[in-house]
């Protein structure tokens, strides 16, 4: 595993898709926690919601970072470096209301 992440330039202003699940919300489906795509701002549920939307999203795109989007964390994880970091400074990562 990398010290660092080598996608950083996958990290981009966009804007969320939503303040849930997107693919949850359109099944009627129910989420633990919620990750933002730092690519395109696609929201899914996390590795403990039963769906695991937000790591499909990354395997079918190849978009390879996810940040959280709970309010009050600020961090990120790369798929391809398995690896979990947050960038100094970066601020208060945008979050579901």
């Amino acid at each position: 595993m990398p010290a660092t992440c080598s996608h950083l330039d996958h990290i981009l202003p966009v804007d969320p898709s939503g303040n849930g699940c997107v693919e949850c919300l359109l099944i009627g489906g129910r989420w633990v926690h919620l990750r933002r795509c730092t690519e395109c701002g696609h929201v899914g549920c996390c590795d403990n919601s039963p769906n695991r939307h937000a790591t499909a999203h990354a395997h079918e795109t190849t978009h390879p970072i996810i940040q959280s989007y709970e309010p009050g964390e600020d961090w990120l994880y790369c798929y391809p470096d398995d690896l979990m970091f947050e960038i100094e400074g970066q601020g208060t990562s945008p979050s579901h209301t």
